[in-house]
């Protein structure tokens, strides 16, 4: 631009001058069309130049529209999994409730087939001989105690069934039936929610009938009871020492399920 200025003024000055030849007109002329020719060309790069780096800046406001849209993808992705995935926390929950509860329902069975095994009857004819009145020959004052007590729990009557088996305790201290009675004592305080007297009574049996079947069955519900407590450290060692001495139980599997839920 500078260039064609200057020549431009140099062209004035020859013709106020009045010395200016033809020919030093046209080569005037022609270097000044020269250099706007090239600049009319570097205009045209630019402009070029200009156009690409528009294209690009769309290019990339494209891209970054894409990728916003993409990141909300994502995220919306992501909060949907942990829908799900709270949604299968819950249901697992649920389950092991559920399991927990079945295997609780089996013990409590089991329980109560002892009573069947020890007598060498089946549960359906011990039921018989509880509602007859113990009207069947053959049948032991102690049994006929131990029996009655039972069937006072099974009906729901915690307080006079626990002070039956008490009684029983009192007369038979020392009977294949005692470490179940001195059981289903605690059952009845932890079936009342007092679980406070309910660990005692279990202790007892841990204590009192060390070789009893009924030890795995108390030392379980002593961890139950204290997780109701709030103990989570009592409830922890209880389950620890139930797998580690009662490894292929129900107890020691409902324990191992227990520990996870501890936290």
């Amino acid at each position: 631009m500078n260039r064609i200025i200057s020549l431009f003024i140099l062209a004035s000055l020859i013709c106020t001058a009045g010395c200016a030849t033809t020919k030093d007109l046209q080569r005037v002329h022609g270097d000044f069309d020269r250099q706007v020719s090239a600049l009319k060309e570097e205009n045209a790069g630019i402009r070029k130049d200009i156009a690409k780096i528009k294209e690009t800046q769309a290019s990339l406001q494209k891209s970054q529209a894409e990728m916003r849209a993409d990141i909300t993808e994502l995220r919306d992705g992501i909060q949907s999994l942990k829908g799900i995935t709270e949604g299968l926390k819950k249901d697992i929950a649920a389950l092991r409730e559920k399991l927990d509860n079945v295997s609780l329902k089996i013990n409590f069975i089991e329980n109560f087939l002892e009573i069947g095994k020890r007598e060498n009857h089946s549960e359906s004819d011990k039921a018989g001989k509880i509602a007859a009145k113990n009207a069947m020959k053959g049948k032991t004052e102690k049994e006929s105690a131990y029996a009655l007590a039972y069937e006072t729990f099974k009906e729901g009557k915690h307080e006079k069934a626990r002070g039956e088996f008490q009684n029983f305790l009192k007369q038979y201290p020392d009977s294949e039936y005692s470490d179940n009675a001195q059981f289903w004592i605690g059952e009845s305080f932890y079936f009342e929610n007092k679980y406070e007297k309910a660990i005692l009574e279990y202790e007892k049996v841990v204590k009192n009938y060390p070789k009893g079947s009924k030890v795995p069955y108390a030392l379980l519900k002593q961890g139950l009871s204290f997780l109701n407590l709030g103990d989570k450290s009592s409830a922890r060692l209880i389950l620890q020492q139930i797998i580690k001495e009662y490894p292929n139980t129900n107890q020691a599997r409902i324990a191992r399920a227990k520990l996870v839920e501890i936290k």
